[in-house]
């Protein structure tokens, strides 16, 4: 569970706490310096880093090349850069993840909702929270690149929260690349059966 105190004074204002909560117990990683890379839809296995500079290492050796989620909020390192030299420590840094993460999972909950039409019904939010926690984790809601995209305003409201057996919505979602086809395929395939790439262990 995330720290109250870290959670007032990193998150997004605009998304509650108990949303914060939600969000990265059902999206994001217990450790700060986790790093998951996916390539093609499949789980490529890297080091555990233990160091802040070890978890950068591993985010600059793949991204660009993969899809690299970094810190609580499982970050998509490679939004918005260009190339791995512009990449900063902050990513794991457990305020600026949670600041850089609940501020793009606010956008990402915006577009969501501005696709429902913006309910105001208490019925209809899990589901239009189980949709944005699916599009963090593939990066697309109905064709359209949630990171890239553009933010709907604050216009629209995002004060509801889940009911508590729902609190846990999307975990069983694996993470996923942004190539919509290649989730469908990674999802139909059996965790037993996921492919471990092997040969990029070690990096370039």
């Amino acid at each position: 569970m995330l720290d109250a105190a870290l959670i007032q004074q990193c998150a997004d204002p605009s998304l509650k706490p108990a949303i914060v909560e939600q969000f990265v117990t059902a999206a994001g990683a217990n450790d700060r310096l986790a790093v998951t890379v996916k390539s093609g839809g499949r789980l490529i296995l890297v080091p555990k880093a233990m160091t802040p500079d070890e978890a950068m290492a591993i985010v600059r050796q793949h991204v660009g090349e993969a899809v690299v989620r970094v810190g609580l909020t499982q970050f998509p390192a490679g939004v918005g850069v260009k190339d791995a030299s512009e990449l900063k420590p902050d990513l794991v840094d457990p305020c600026e993840n949670l600041r850089k993460g609940t501020t793009m999972f606010a956008k990402v909950l915006r577009i969501v909702a501005k696709w429902y039409g913006n309910p105001k019904s208490d019925d209809v939010f899990p589901q239009m929270f189980e949709d944005a926690v699916y599009a963090w984790k593939t990066g697309e809601f109905e064709g359209v690149n949630v990171f890239q995209a553009d933010d709907p305003g604050k216009s629209v409201m995002i004060d509801k929260v889940l009911p508590a057996d729902q609190d846990k919505a999307g975990v069983d979602i694996l993470p996923a690349d942004t190539d919509a086809e290649s989730v469908e395929k990674s999802e139909s395939v059996g965790s037993a059966e996921m492919r471990i790439d092997l040969s990029r262990i070690g990096g370039n």
